[in-house]
């Protein structure tokens, strides 16, 4: 049975494998409030599950894109867009062995706090 810090040995080990340009948890600059580290995930993938369990991620569930066509049935939440966008760039990061843990939270939260047309 591995201990948490073979684990997190291990983490870090897979981390070190990806490209030279990837963003590793090692370079990140820490967070405004500092958290103890975590023996199973790495400091992006924290990010990630700090975002889904948010209240602002939950309230995408509510809000529809924005869309100019209304008798369009193929309508989405702004929480199926991000989920969308998140696997969609997963699977580009993975090919480019870039750092998904890092893309998929950028990937979640990209839609939280702007306005309609906020991507504009």
């Amino acid at each position: 049975m591995k201990s948490m810090a073979d684990i997190r040995a291990l983490l870090v080990e897979q981390e070190s494998q990806l490209s030279k340009f990837a963003t590793r948890s090692s370079s990140c600059q820490g967070r405004k409030f500092p958290l103890a580290s975590d023996p199973f995930r790495l400091e992006f993938a924290r990010d990630e599950t700090r975002i889904l369990h948010s209240p602002p991620f939950r309230r995408l569930k509510h809000k529809t894109q924005v869309f100019i066509y209304p008798d369009n049935d193929h309508i989405c939440t702004r929480m199926e867009h991000v989920l969308h966008v998140s696997s969609i760039a997963t699977v580009i990061g993975r090919c480019l062995n870039l750092n998904t843990d890092l893309i998929s939270a950028i990937a979640k939260g990209h839609d939280l706090g702007h306005p309609p047309f906020g991507h504009t």
